[in-house]
C-alpha cells in the first residue's frame, strides 16, 4: 500500500497522543484531514486550530462530504481504543473503507524513510525525543513521531521539509497491540524489555518473543542498539549483518564515565564504539535519563553527527511534558511530576529524585494504571514505592478494562513500607493539600488521569506563596 493512493484522511480517534502525531502529519503534507474523538481535548483543540475539523459526536451525518463521495480515495485510520460497536467505524467497515491502525500508517510512512525506531517497555518517549532533538539541533532534515510533547519542539511532531517516504524518521515503536511489528527500522533501539502488558501477551516469554521479531526486522546493514541488562537472546534475532552496539550507565560497549551531579545537571563523558563524547552536560535529571541520552547518542553517531553538535544538542534538550517535568519551586518545596506507570519506571524515577534530594522528606502522590497491570506487578508497585517517606495512592485508572474482583490500590497499599501511607480521592488530594506539608519534595506520578492535578497543586503552592509575601 502507498500513501500515493489516497486523496483524504479521516482519523477515528483524532485527539491521542499518536494520533494527533500522525493527523499533524498528513496535514502539513497537504493532505485534507478530519476525525472524531469522543472528548475534547488540549491535543484535539490544538489540532482544530492548525485547520483540522474535528468533531466529537458518533454519527456518520457528522462526515465530511469528501469522504462520503471518495471511497476509493479515502484512508481511514484507527485507533484500538475505538469500540467495536462504533456508528462511524461500522459504517466505514460496511462501505468497504480502507481502514489502518495507526501503527500500519506508520510502517507506510516509514517504509521507504530511512528510520530511527525505539523501542522498549519504559524509556521510549524519553529516547526518541532525545534522537530527534539532536538531529534537528544538528541541521539533519527529519521528521518525528513522539509518545509525549517534547518541550523543545512544544508538540509531539517534528516535520521534515522531505516527501513523504524520502527522509529521515525517528518514530517511537510501541510494543503495546505488538503495534511496532509494522516496522522495518534501519536503526532500532531497545531500551527495555521487562514483563508488561501482560493483558496482551499473557506472559513474559511472549513478550520477548515479540520484541525479537521486531528486532529481526532490522534492515540488513543497520544497526541495533540494545541495553546491556536485556536479555542474550534478544539481540541473537537479528538478520545477519546487523550491527548490534550494547549500551548502558557502567556496562557494554557504549557506557558512561565521570559521572557527576551539579544542581539538577548530568554531567558526564560517554565512551562508544563510534568514538569518546566529552564534557556532555543533560539537564533532564536521572540516571535513566543518562542511558536514555547514551543511547540516542550513539544513533546520532550512526549518521556521523559531528561531536561538538551532539554536545550541544545534549545541552539545549528541555525533555518531554511529564517525564521529571519540575512544575514548581519555592518556599523550600520542590513539586516534580512524572509519567513512570512500571514498578522498573518508579524505580528509577525514584531513586534518581533522591539523588537530586538528599536527606529531604519526599511525598509521592502515585496513581495505578490498569487493573491488570495492578494485578501482576502489585509486589513490585510496594517496593518500589516504599522509597517515599509518604505515600498516598488514588483508585485505579481503568483505561481501556473492566473492573477485576479484589485488585484495588488497597493491594499496593498494603505492601509499601512508608511511614505515612494513605488512599485519597483527587479531589481530596486538593481539598486537604495545604493542612499537610510536612515535606519537602513531592511528587506526582502515573500514567492515566493523575495529570489534572498538576495544574491545580500548582496554583496551591503559588496561592500559598503569595499569602506568604
Amino acid at each position: 500500500m502507498k500513501l500515493e493512493t489516497f486523496k483524504y484522511i479521516y482519523f477515528l480517534g483524532i485527539g491521542g497522543i499518536g494520533m494527533s502525531a500522525i493527523a499533524r502529519w498528513f496535514h502539513a503534507k497537504g493532505f485534507p484531514v478530519w476525525g472524531y474523538d469522543k472528548t475534547r481535548t488540549p491535543l484535539s483543540e490544538a489540532l482544530e486550530q492548525e485547520g483540522i475539523v474535528v468533531h466529537y459526536t458518533d454519527d456518520v451525518k457528522e462526515l465530511p462530504e469528501e469522504v462520503l463521495q471518495h471511497k476509493e480515495e479515502t484512508l481511514v485510520v484507527l485507533t484500538p481504543a475505538i469500540p467495536a460497536d462504533h456508528a462511524e467505524w461500522a459504517f466505514f467497515r460496511e462501505q468497504h473503507y480502507t481502514i489502518q491502525k495507526r501503527s500500519q500508517v506508520l510502517g507506510i510512512i516509514t517504509a521507504s524513510a530511512y528510520t530511527i525506531a525505539v523501542a522498549g517497555t519504559h524509556g521510549k518517549t524519553t529516547t526518541s525525543s532525545i534522537v530527534a532533538h539532536l538531529l534537528h539541533s544538528a541541521g539533519v532534515d527529519c521528521s518525528a513521531f513522539l509518545g509525549g510533547i517534547a518541550t523543545n519542539l512544544n508538540s509531539n511532531l517534528l516535520i521534515g521539509s522531505g516527501t513523504a517516504g524520502n527522509e529521515v524518521v525517528v518514530v517511537e515503536a510501541d510494543e503495546f497491540d505488538r503495534s511496532f511489528l509494522t516496522l522495518f527500522p534501519d536503526i532500532a533501539i531497545v531500551t527495555s524489555a521487562d514483563p508488561d502488558h501482560l493483558d496482551i501477551y499473557g506472559d513474559k516469554d511472549e513478550l520477548v518473543r515479540t520484541f525479537q521479531k521486531f528486532i529481526g526486522q532490522i534492515k540488513p546493514g543497520g544497526t541495533l542498539i540494545i541495553h546491556d541488562s536485556i536479555q542474550e537472546s534478544l539481540a541473537e534475532s537479528v538478520q545477519p549483518g546487523v550491527q548490534v552496539i550494547k549500551y548502558g550507565l557502567h556496562s557494554g560497549e557504549a557506557r558512561i564515565k565521570d559521572l557527576t551531579i551539579e544542581g539538577r545537571w548530568f554531567k558526564f563523558n560517554a565512551l562508544t564504539p563510534l568514538g569518546a563524547v566529552a564534557r556532555l552536560e543533560l539537564g533532564l535529571p536521572g540516571f535513566h535519563n543518562v542511558e536514555n541520552t547514551l543511547a540516542a547518542l550513539v544513533a546520532t553517531q550512526l549518521l556521523q553527527i559531528e561531536e561538538d553538535k551532539i554536545r550541544e544538542g545534549v545541552k539545549s534538550y528541555k525533555g518531554v511534558k511529564r517525564r521529571f517535568e519540575f512544575v514548581y519551586e519555592g518556599e523550600g518545596k520542590t513539586y516534580v511530576d512524572d509519567y513512570a506507570h512500571h514498578p522498573r519506571e518508579i524505580e528509577a524515577f525514584l531513586t534518581s529524585l533522591r539523588a537530586l534530594f538528599p536527606d529531604k522528606k519526599l511525598k509521592v502522590i502515585f496513581q495505578p494504571h490498569l487493573y491488570s497491570r495492578t494485578r501482576d506487578f502489585a509486589s513490585g508497585f510496594s517496593e518500589s514505592l516504599s522509597l517515599a517517606d509518604e505515600l498516598v495512592l488514588l483508585d485505579i485508572y481503568p483505561a481501556r478494562e473492566q473492573p477485576i474482583p479484589g485488585i484495588t490500590s488497597d493491594i499496593i497499599l498494603s505492601g509499601a513500607l512508608c511511614k505515612k501511607k494513605s488512599i485519597l480521592s483527587k479531589e481530596d488530594v486538593l481539598h486537604n493539600f495545604l493542612e499537610n506539608l510536612d515535606f519537602d519534595v513531592l511528587a506526582t506520578v502515573g500514567a492515566g488521569d493523575i495529570d489534572t492535578l498538576v495544574l491545580p497543586l500548582k496554583n496551591l503552592f503559588k496561592n500559598r506563596r503569595d499569602g506568604l509575601e
